[in-house]
């Protein structure tokens, strides 16, 4: 996994709107993607399409063909290799006091 793309991908509101999106359900169509982006912006369909291809270089989605249809389903796996490198690591030392702090106050009379 390039950690820098997938950051990359993270970075912009619209492709963490599709990521949301596919969250709640995926198997979404472009055409279905595209009736939430233009909710909320004015991007017209090549730049959903565009954005799309950046969050499937980064792997964070994956699509199938159905037909003559694309579908698009989130892969939470690069997010989840983030959170384990970058973010677990800085909370782990938070959990470990807290937990001590319990057995601690548990032991006390």
């Amino acid at each position: 996994m390039d950690e820098d793309v997938v950051f990359k991908a993270l970075a912009d509101p619209t492709r963490r709107l599709l990521l949301d999106t596919l969250f709640v359900r995926g198997g979404r169509s472009l055409s279905e993607l595209e009736a939430v982006v233009t909710e909320q912006t004015e991007m017209t369909r090549f730049g959903v399409s565009k954005h799309l291809r950046l969050l499937e270089q980064a792997g964070l989605v994956v699509s199938q063909r159905h037909g003559r249809e694309k579908l698009h389903y989130l892969n939470p796996v690069p997010i989840r290799q983030i959170h384990d490198r970058w973010i677990d690591k800085y909370t782990e030392h938070h959990t470990m006091a807290l937990t001590e702090l319990k057995r601690h106050l548990e032991e006390s009379p």
